[in-house]
């Protein structure tokens, strides 16, 4: 994978504040039975598809190296999405496919960045 596409994300990620409005543990504000098993937010003053800022999943490793992205396609919002991981172990990285694999509406796909 082109390793411009990381360092621009990575860019990105320096030149912005990140936000976590879903701690770990807390759950969706209208999807009440879904439990968020890692810090979710966004980067401020960035845009994603949604006009939202871009989302970002933060993981227990130190710092906030983007370790991967994760692609997800909603049926019921119609949407898809890019959402980063910051600072993601291995087993994190499979929650958070596992949670945006975890409904008939919702599909995901991990793409990981290659070590270096």
């Amino acid at each position: 994978m082109k390793e411009s596409f990381w360092t621009h994300l990575d860019a990105l990620i320096q030149s912005s504040e990140l936000v976590i409005d879903r701690p770990k543990g807390s759950t969706h504000p209208r999807y009440g039975a879904l439990v968020y098993p890692l810090d979710y937010g966004y980067l401020e003053g960035t845009s994603a598809g949604d006009g939202d800022g871009i989302d970002v999943w933060r993981g227990s490793l130190p710092g906030n190296r983007l370790v991967a992205a994760v692609c997800t396609v909603d049926l019921l919002k119609r949407d898809t999405e890019v959402k980063l991981l910051l600072g993601c172990s291995e087993a994190e990285q499979a929650m958070v496919c596992d949670f945006h694999n975890s409904g008939e509406y919702m599909a995901a796909i991990l793409v990981r960045r290659e070590a270096g």
